[in-house]
């Protein structure tokens, strides 16, 4: 498996089907991932919270997240946006 450590070793693809089997065989990596999210996101703009939770169900967000390559935290920040928009539309 091919593991993506900079966004330049992606190539340009011709078509959706070259694409597809490039990332049948690539896997970006989480550190590239994480500093993607941190540089599109401004620290200027969050304020640090507490959040009590369970340990097991911190367990399983974590490991849901690494399989989707993200950081945790910003994997929650997501679903609250997804739901603040769902709770928008619904009033």
């Amino acid at each position: 498996m091919i593991q993506i450590q900079q966004w330049e070793q992606v190539p340009e693809f011709a078509t959706d089907e070259a694409e597809a089997k490039y990332w049948s065989d690539a896997a970006i990596d989480l550190r590239l991932m994480e500093n993607s999210i941190a540089i599109g996101s401004s620290a200027n703009e969050s304020v640090t919270i507490t959040l009590r939770m369970d340990p097991r169900m911190l367990s399983r967000i974590k490991r849901l997240a690494r399989s989707r390559f993200l950081n945790y935290q910003s994997m929650i920040k997501q679903w609250l946006s997804e739901r603040m928009e769902q709770e928008n539309i619904n009033q």
